[in-house]
This record gives C-alpha cells, sequence and structure tokens, in this order.
C-alpha cells in the first residue's frame, strides 16, 4: 500500500510540476555581509564583501505567482577571518510580478556552513529573504536581495554570546 501511495504522490507532483511553465537559471551576486551581534560585540566587527553562485529553477503558479528553489553558495560572516562564514543555502522564494519586468521575491532561507569543522560557528542557519528583480530582456535580469538571519549562528556551547547573518546582495542572472 505504501508503494501505491508513494508512486501516486511522485505522478501528481510531477504532473503539476511539468504543466506549469518551468524555467532554469544560474547567478551571481555581490554580497554585503555582517553579523549582528546580542550583546553587543567588544571588538572590531566590520562588513565582508564577498561573492554568490547560484542555480535555480522558478516554477510559474500563474500569470502573477512563481516558486522559485534555488542552491546558492554564499561568502558571508564578518571581515576578520575568525569571523567569516561561507554557507550553501536553500532560498524557497515566492515570486510576484509587479509589473511585466518588476519582481518582488520573499521567503525562507536555510543554510548549512561549508568551511572549518571545528569553529566558533553552528552548523546550520535559518534566514528571511527579501528582493526586487528586474527582466532587462527576457532572459537577462539584475536583483537586490536582503537576507535577515533568524537563528543564532554561533555554537550554543557559547550562550553568553548570540550572532545572526545579515546580507545585502546584488545580483545578476540568466533564465533559460
Amino acid at each position: 500500500m505504501k508503494k501505491y501511495l508513494l508512486a501516486f504522490i511522485l505522478v501528481g507532483v510531477t504532473t503539476v510540476a511539468m504543466s506549469q511553465d518551468t524555467r532554469y537559471g544560474v547567478r551571481g551576486a555581490l554580497n554585503v555581509s555582517n553579523l549582528d551581534f546580542t550583546p553587543d560585540a567588544e571588538f572590531e566587527n566590520k562588513h565582508r564583501n564577498g561573492f554568490a553562485f547560484a542555480g535555480f529553477v522558478d516554477f510559474e503558479l500563474s500569470d502573477k505567482l512563481a516558486l522559485s528553489t534555488e542552491l546558492q553558495w554564499s561568502a558571508e560572516g564578518g571581515k576578520s577571518e575568525e569571523l567569516r562564514a561561507d554557507y550553501i543555502h536553500l532560498p524557497i522564494l515566492f515570486k510576484i510580478s509587479m509589473t511585466d519586468r518588476l519582481i518582488l521575491a520573499v521567503g525562507p532561507k536555510v543554510g548549512l556552513k561549508t568551511w572549518k569543522d571545528k569553529d566558533l560557528f553552528s552548523t546550520a542557519s535559518f534566514s528571511l529573504v527579501g528582493g526586487l528583480e528586474y527582466m532587462i530582456t527576457d532572459e537577462f535580469f539584475i536583483d537586490a536581495r536582503v537576507s535577515y538571519g533568524i537563528t543564532n549562528v554561533i555554537d550554543q556551547d557559547l550562550k553568553k554570546l548570540e550572532a545572526k547573518n545579515h546580507v545585502l546582495q546584488f545580483g545578476f542572472g540568466m533564465k533559460i
């Protein structure tokens, strides 16, 4: 019975996904990121400039609404070496077409760190993302996103200190 139920769900999801307009693409972005400490940091905490690279899939749900899933590598954290953090993120964004060219995107983002095994950072992060996308042509776009960290990215062993990632991204991409 479980096999039949699983097959039915798989066929249903595939049918819905294939019946919609689906577009694939790539995106690169410049990051300006920093950590927001609670209580305030007693050391110099400068922002970090970095890059982000991603591949994505947009599923058109209606004329004005799409669901976008993305797999993104992103350099984040602070400027000093011990505050740098690189992540693999999975943003899931709802995209609302404001005009033919302007799109509003909002949604959650889950991340896993991709660097040192033993450091002061926890392995996972959770953020909320908001942004605007402008279609230059039918294939090329520019965008700006703000990512606000919800979870503490400092390992739970350091309970007196809490830090959240905040990232501003300026991107350029192509849809196929």
